[in-house]
């Protein structure tokens, strides 16, 4: 353990060890270790490169006696643990952003609703191993697996969403991150092919973060950047060509966005019109780019999001300003063709579209763009 840096040792301190039991700290030690794979070439670090398969390898270390009970206690401890760090950057989230926190709250207030989510969003820098991978190595180690490759060729971006381990303990029936465990989606700027002076900047930044790239989930969840802060300058230089790179600059692997599941809700708002005139009529306004709903081609995958709050931001130049920060979006999954004649109370999420679609993505990108801040007044 002396060798481990002191971010580990704060990642560390989630685990929530318990002393007096001590197959419950060695679980916790074991799902500890997974994430410093590259770090470590302790036994328990080696596994894998199959997403689904890395939660699993850490049982290697378990030692002989009542198997399928152990197992069973490893995978609720790694997902105890995926969980903290969720709540975490939940946390963070809804500090920094007091119109999702509020629009939570009134999503709740309705029939005493719970709230789903039905994915999580980053944003991050495709350079020098600060991409996708720098934050879905983390999920991938607890059960996530990756899916479809998403491509943005105007705005220069490409995502990969991941969805959740099937054997999530049935217990968390709660509200949020106490829910289900959501999807991930992870998104990068393509660095390469923006301009020499952009790149400059970007690469100024990641490559002054030193192995920070290595704790990008550890950032999400303080709430910190990997990078010193940038001059003012620098913020309207990337502003000018990507505002998505003027974003990822200030707030780092911050969550970018939570998406509210619709059709898990139990009220009229389950519906995803009625939940859109429900936000528009407690003042809240709706990214209107390509239009407020935006629909999948397939007409299965329903999607809608608010404009980013603004947060206050000093620079390093001493010049403080408003810079936007996450939003919310609402998500509603219709029912496959093939599951229709299910009954609606037979009807699991298995059943419904899943995936994303490069056409809505690309308009709720739009929630933290500059032309819809201005008119958000």
């Amino acid at each position: 353990m002396a060798s481990l840096s002191p971010s580990a040792f704060r990642i560390l301190s989630t685990a929530r060890w318990n002393s007096s039991k001590p197959s419950s700290s060695h679980t916790s030690s074991n799902n500890f270790f997974s994430l410093l794979r590259k770090s470590s070439s302790l036994p328990c670090c080696r596994h894998s490169n199959s997403g689904g398969t890395r939660l699993f390898s850490i049982m290697a270390t378990a030692k002989p006696g009542n198997a399928p009970q152990q197992s069973q206690s490893r995978i609720k401890g790694a997902e105890s643990f995926l969980r903290n760090v969720l709540a975490s950057m939940e946390a963070v989230y809804l500090n920094r952003n007091p119109s999702a926190k509020a629009i939570l709250e009134l999503v709740r207030s309705v029939d005493n609703d719970k709230i789903c989510y039905d994915h999580l969003a980053f944003r991050t820098f495709g350079t020098d191993g600060h991409g996708i991978d720098s934050l879905a190595n983390f999920f991938l180690d607890f059960g996530y697996t990756r899916q479809e490759e998403l491509s943005f060729p105007a705005k220069k971006l490409k995502a990969f969403w991941f969805s959740p381990p099937a054997n999530s303990d049935a217990a968390y029936d709660g509200d949020g991150v106490h829910g289900p465990l959501p999807r991930v989606f992870i998104s990068e700027l393509l660095v390469d092919l923006m301009s020499p002076q952009t790149q400059d900047i970007i690469r100024k930044y990641t490559e002054s973060s030193h192995k920070g790239k290595k704790h990008a989930a550890l950032a999400s969840a303080l709430g910190s950047l990997t990078w010193e802060k940038p001059s003012h300058s620098e913020f309207v230089q990337l502003a000018r060509e990507s505002e998505y790179a003027a974003w990822s600059l200030v707030n780092g692997y911050a969550v970018n966005h939570v998406t509210i599941s619709i059709h898990r809700l139990k009220s009229h708002l389950r519906n995803i019109k009625n939940l859109n005139e429900f936000i528009e009529e407690n003042g809240y306004k709706l990214n209107s780019e390509g239009g407020v709903l935006k629909v999948s081609p397939d007409g299965l995958l329903l999607q809608s999001s608010t404009l980013a709050d603004s947060v206050s931001f000093e620079f390093s130049d001493g010049i403080t300003t408003t810079v936007p920060c996450s939003y919310i979006e609402f998500a509603e999954r219709l029912v496959l063709p093939q599951f229709k004649h299910l009954p609606e109370t037979e009807v699991k999420e298995q059943h419904r579209r899943d995936g994303f679609e490069v056409g809505n993505a690309d308009k709720i990108f739009e929630s933290t763009s500059k032309q819809q801040q201005t008119g958000k007044a």
